[in-house]
């Protein structure tokens, strides 16, 4: 059980840590368009950009499915063959 929460702690940070990088590298070209000397990082932006769009879709995907277990979701966002069960009461 232990092994198990640990490989999905591994498997959780290393997006997260993917999105921390895409942030920074967004951040540093912003601040690095102000400074005329500096051409502005076009490959900085994709890339920032795109690892901060997978965490979050990554997060938000394992949120949705972690809520599909458990039955917390709202009726549109269940699975086809979940429609028809009654919900879980609080």
């Amino acid at each position: 059980m232990v092994h198990q929460r640990m490989l999905a702690l591994i498997i959780l940070a290393i997006p997260i840590g993917m999105g921390v990088l895409g942030f920074a590298w967004l951040r540093e070209s912003w601040f690095d368009a102000v400074d005329p000397s500096v051409s502005f990082p076009w490959l900085k932006v994709i890339f920032g950009g795109a690892f901060l769009l997978f965490s979050l879709l990554f997060m938000g995907g394992f949120i949705l499915h972690r809520d599909r277990k458990r039955n917390l979701v709202q009726p549109r966002f269940r699975k086809e063959d979940d429609q028809m069960r009654p919900q879980r009461s609080r």
